[in-house]
């Protein structure tokens, strides 16, 4: 039931007038992606939707102005996810900057308290800082309780957040959040750094102050690109400025602590190395440990103490993996042991999974299958399971979750997400029964299409294109990730040598008999037990990148599929 070879389909357009400057190469990728004018190729901070457009602004920055004036006492508090943690440091940064006295921060301890502001986080709040203002960032718009309880206790709340609002919101003193502005704010995917973002930019703009929260970009593009929000026009400028900041050795010293341990060179940093470096090994900390731990190292204020923040986080990401490990091996041998046709939907669950782990086990076993997966962990409190789920494209996996919750009264103790990711609690006598309605809601809102094995290309690239400099240009000319994929081709190679490096990654060899060259390929986690001994011909899809290897430089063909033909 393991994933096979897909059927690719390739993104071919006609090359709009607008992009005719750019590098054909380049320009035929971005129109494929909807690109059709010059002047998305800006990315500059000037380009940025202006914050008068969000609405909610104006509300909140006076609040925050008159807490500025009158020197209330803040408290943050933040979500255990990589965006919660960089929002968190965002906020505590910038006003700190702009006047304030450093803000407190508090971050539930996701095993104990669970997710958001509520009355519990309220109480702890009161009791270790004593604030008058709370400020939420990452969560908060479904908190209807928590901000009720801050309420009745005399503080005044702000929320952040970008989450989906329910029916009813939250009594705050001001909440601002894209998904509650018109249809006309055309930064609607910000992720809940980028909402925070948008308030330090907007109270700078009311103190007449100038340049001091562009230093925090590095933090907004690091939780933006680990939040797998979609790259939009705003997310890939916030994300662009960020990457520029550290590629030019500024940023702050956690976030260059963290891509420093994870083997990533700062001065070349792209998003992925955001996505799939840095931003694990903070998330690292919110799954096995104490968020905190990764917000110190983002609000470290020397390379020194960011340093030993890193290798602390490092060291939490390498127990995570090995625990992911034998979850994966777990979850995989109860996938094999199903028969029949595929269920349009996936729910594992491990008496001895971890609970912290489950997102990313469910997300790996989706990639393997194709379908949405929810995998579930025992909770804490007794007779009680925490879920976490991962989708598919064209499956919006919180609105499933919601037609289970309507069609089943009930069921749901409480769930919450995006399109692509959602978590919920339920009791596990209730486990067998939500899998056939998690099914069965799945099947009902999933197109015909959505489960075909199709994956889209750029097409085929000459031989003549496979360079370095091409490499470099693909890398480094736009951020790519969620909703604007990283450019990917499909061809058929001659294979001039091949060996398994690690174990199970398999390292190539390929001609390129028009260039007369050949170029290095790599196929990670491949089936190394089902290669033949002799390997002539490949077919693949693959990302054209650069492999930096002892100083020197060279274009490498990294495959995403690949089978011998």
């Amino acid at each position: 039931m393991v994933r096979a070879f897909p059927t690719i389909r390739r993104r071919l357009v006609e090359i709009p007038a607008g992009l005719a400057e750019v590098p054909p190469l380049l320009a035929r990728i971005l129109a494929a992606r909807g690109m059709s004018g010059a002047e998305e190729l800006d990315l500059s901070l000037n380009r940025l939707p202006h914050p008068r457009q969000f609405g909610g602004l104006e509300q909140a920055v006076a609040l925050l102005l008159q807490a500025r004036r009158e020197h209330w006492r803040v408290c943050v508090v933040g979500d255990y996810d990589a965006d919660g943690a960089t929002a968190t440091a965002v906020m505590v940064k910038g006003l700190q900057q702009l006047g304030f006295v450093r803000p407190d921060y508090l971050v539930p301890d996701r095993f104990e308290y669970g997710y958001g502001l509520s009355p519990a986080i309220v109480d702890l709040a009161r009791e270790r800082y004593q604030p008058y203002l709370l400020i939420t960032v990452d969560n908060g718009i479904a908190s209807i309780d928590g901000v009720a309880a801050a309420r009745a206790a005399g503080l005044r709340v702000l929320i952040t957040d970008h989450h989906l609002p329910g029916d009813t919101l939250p009594d705050a003193d001001a909440i601002l959040n894209p998904r509650l502005c018109d249809e006309g704010f055309p930064a609607a995917n910000l992720a809940g750094v980028g909402v925070a973002f948008y308030v330090l930019m907007a109270l700078q703009s009311a103190l007449e102050l100038r340049g001091r929260v562009v230093d925090l970009l590095d933090l907004v593009a690091l939780g933006t690109v680990a939040d797998v929000v979609v790259l939009d026009g705003a997310n890939r400028i916030l994300v662009e400025q960020g990457l520029r900041r550290l590629r030019a050795g500024q940023g702050s010293p956690g976030v260059r602590a963290l891509l420093r341990v994870a083997g990533r060179d700062p001065a070349r940093v792209v998003a992925a190395d955001l996505g799939f470096a840095a931003g694990p090994r903070l998330n690292a900390a919110g799954r096995l440990s104490d968020m905190s731990h990764g917000i110190e190292c983002l609000l470290a204020e020397s390379d020194a103490e960011a340093e030993r923040h890193a290798q602390e986080l490092d060291t939490i990401n390498r127990e995570r993996r090995g625990i992911e490990q034998g979850m994966r091996e777990a979850a995989m041998a109860e996938v094999a042991r199903l028969t029949g046709p595929t269920p349009p939907a996936l729910c594992l669950h491990g008496d001895d999974w971890h609970e912290g782990v489950v997102g990313i086990l469910a997300s790996r076993v989706k990639e393997a299958l194709n379908r949405p997966v929810i995998a579930f962990a025992p909770a804490r409190q007794q007779g009680l399971l925490k879920g976490s789920g991962r989708s598919i494209p064209g499956l919006h996996l919180r609105d499933v979750l919601d037609a289970v919750a309507t069609g089943h009264p009930g069921l749901l103790q409480k769930f919450g997400g995006h399109a692509m990711a959602a978590g919920l609690t339920l009791e596990r006598r209730h486990l067998a029964e939500f899998t056939s309605a998690f099914q069965a809601a799945v099947a009902a809102q999933a197109d015909e299409d959505v489960f075909l094995d199709v994956i889209d290309t750029d097409g085929e690239l000459g031989e003549l294109d496979i360079t370095l400099a091409n490499a470099e240009l693909l890398s480094h000319r736009f951020p790519w990730g969620q909703g604007f994929p990283p450019p990917r081709f499909d061809g058929v190679f001659e294979v001039l040598n091949h060996r398994v490096v690690g174990e199970r990654h398999l390292k190539l060899t390929l001609g390129l008999p028009a260039a007369g060259a050949a170029v290095d390929g790599i196929f990670f986690n491949a089936p190394v037990a089902d290669l033949p001994t002799r390997i002539q011909r490949v077919e693949g899809v693959y990302r054209l990148e650069v492999n930096e290897f002892r100083g020197q430089r060279n274009p490498q063909l990294l495959f995403e599929y690949l089978q011998v033909v």
